[in-house]
Parts: C-alpha cells; sequence; structure tokens
C-alpha cells in the first residue's frame, strides 16, 4: 500500500512512520523542509518538497497513492518551553494557526479532484479542542463544537477536506485528545520537569478533565481504521477513562516517586499565557465510544499503565 502522510515529522507523525515502514508500507511525506528531516526516516521513506497550500511539485505521485493521512497543522500551544511562554494569540498567530490546517486540506482535495486514479481511503486530523471547554460533561462523538478559539478551529479544519466524501473515499476525523503521551515529545516531557525538581502538582483548580491517549495506542487507533473498512466519519482518538488533572499530578508524582502536592494556580497560567491559559486548563471529558462500539481494545486503558510503560 502506498501512504501519503502530511505532518509526518511531527510527534505523531515520526511515530506513525516507524510503525507503518516496520510493515513495508511504501510512505511519501510531504514537509515544507524535507533536507532538515531526511536523516530521520528509513531510506524506504520519501520526503516530498511541498509549500503547505498547493500541490506544485507533488500533486502527480496522487495517482500512486492508496490513502492519505493529513497530520498538517501549526502547532497550538507550543512544542518547547518558549514557544509555549512566548508565541502568544496575537491575531496573526492564530491566523497562522487556521490558515496552516485549512490550506493543507484545500491542497489536498484539489490534488485529488484532478487526478485520475483516487485513493481509497483518507484520514483528517482534528483535536478534542473541537469540543471546547466543557466541564464535567461526558464528550462523544455526537456532542456539539464549542464555541472558543481552539474549537473555532477544528471546525473549518474538518471541513476543509470534506468535499472528499463526494467522491467515493472513506474519510475518517480524528479527534486527538489533549494530551498524547510519550516519552519523545507531546506535553508529558514538559509537564513531569517540575517534577524532578520536587515542584509537581495539579494545574489551576485540578478538576479539569484531561483527554489522554498512550502514543502506541494514538498509532493503533490510526492503523485500525486504515484497515476497517467499516470505519468512517468521526472518532475520538483518547483513551477510554479520562481522569481528573489532580488525579493526573498524583499519578505521575507516584510513578516518579515524587511529591505532587504544589499546585500552580489559574492566576499564573492567565498572567504568563493570556488567551493560551483557557486552552491548557480546559475540562474536557472525552469518551472514544465509537471505537468501543468496533471493539477497539487499547493497550494502556488507564494512566497508571500508560505512565508505566513510559517511565518504568
Amino acid at each position: 500500500m502506498n501512504i501519503l502522510i502530511t505532518g509526518g515529522t511531527g510527534f505523531i507523525g515520526k511515530a506513525l512512520i516507524n510503525n507503518l515502514n516496520n510493515d513495508h508500507y511504501k510512505i511519501f511525506v510531504l514537509s515544507r523542509n524535507p533536507q532538515k528531516y531526511i536523516n530521520n526516516f528509513d531510506k524506504n521513506v520519501s520526503l516530498l518538497q511541498w509549500d503547505g497550500k498547493t500541490s506544485d511539485g507533488w500533486g502527480n505521485i496522487i495517482e500512486n497513492i492508496d490513502a492519505v493521512i493529513n497530520l498538517a497543522g501549526e502547532n497550538i500551544a507550543g512544542n518547547s518551553f518558549s514557544s509555549i511562554f512566548l508565541k502568544r494569540y496575537t491575531p496573526e498567530r492564530k491566523r497562522l494557526i487556521l490558515q496552516s490546517r485549512i490550506n493543507s486540506g484545500n491542497a489536498l482535495v484539489q490534488a485529488i479532484k484532478s487526478s485520475h486514479k483516487k485513493p481509497q481511503f483518507f484520514i483528517q486530523a482534528s483535536a478534542v479542542g473541537y469540543y471546547g471547554n466543557r466541564g464535567d460533561e461526558i464528550l462523544t462523538e455526537s456532542s456539539p463544537p464549542g464555541k472558543d478559539f481552539v474549537s473555532q478551529i477544528c471546525i473549518p479544519w474538518e471541513k476543509s477536506t470534506a468535499e472528499l466524501d463526494t467522491m467515493n473515499i472513506r474519510r475518517v476525523i480524528i479527534r486527538t485528545a489533549g494530551m498524547v503521551l510519550g516519552n519523545n515529545g507531546g506535553a508529558l516531557p514538559f509537564l513531569v520537569y517540575p517534577y524532578r525538581f520536587y515542584l509537581g502538582g495539579p494545574l489551576g483548580s485540578g478538576k479539569q478533565w484531561v483527554s489522554w491517549i498512550h502514543i502506541e495506542d494514538e498509532i493503533r487507533v490510526i492503523r485500525y481504521l486504515l484497515d476497517n473498512q467499516k470505519a468512517e466519519g468521526v472518532f475520538n482518538c483518547s483513551s477510554p477513562n479520562p481522569i481528573i488533572n489532580r488525579e493526573f499530578s498524583r499519578a505521575i508524582g507516584k510513578i516518579l516517586n515524587r511529591p505532587s502536592w504544589l499546585p500552580l494556580p489559574e492566576m499564573v497560567f492567565n498572567l504568563f499565557l493570556g488567551e493560551k491559559a483557557k486552552i491548557l486548563l480546559a475540562s474536557q471529558r472525552q469518551i472514544p465510544e465509537k471505537l468501543l462500539k468496533l471493539g477497539f481494545e487499547f493497550s494502556y486503558p488507564d494512566i497508571e499503565s500508560a505512565l508505566k510503560n513510559i517511565f518504568l
């Protein structure tokens, strides 16, 4: 099977490519800077130059592609300590985050529309942010969207490839959990950093729900949806057991044998992060209802087993 992937140089993308490559899939990765990442992947992975908004230079390969996985998009919170604190939500920053998602979706749709042979399957990335800050409400795939900034990104993000539904292409939308847990990326390395200095604890009130998933389960979900011909539409990509932040902090402290009593007050988040604090403190009790109904079994369904695998 030939698979085209955007966003392949990110945390999830790299893990997915390594997993697929082990099963001898032929993988094409669209990248704005392929030379930077050429040594990160096996020689069987082809990196192609693209500008993030057109099909110039790569559109012709769609004729030979069986599946497309669109993970592209500017990181919303930031992928380093400095970017989390320094990249505030200015109007320009918000525009960049939104356009990076819409442009990539539009480019893929146009390439597919122009091709004679079309892919059979398409995965469109999205996020739990679609639902907004919802307190204790249980969020399934049928829950309506929220009204905050991230919600208003996720709605057009998902719609950017909706035209494919009219082309007899099986399209799946994955709304990934707020925390994808692993050693080599995502939010976890930043979260555990204070625990190394015995300064760990809950964020804000600690009562907000955290949607999370182990990186291995994230990849297993994508592979499952790729192979399951009955899978289409929206899927929540998260552990079936969300946890409140206070318990999440206790679990980290237990695994690392560190205290977890020192909270970081909400006012500190608001002072240093501005509007971005609302995202990091949002409460999202996400449940993967459709995956469970299809019979998908998680390798790490609870937070303790997930953290033990990562740290022990």
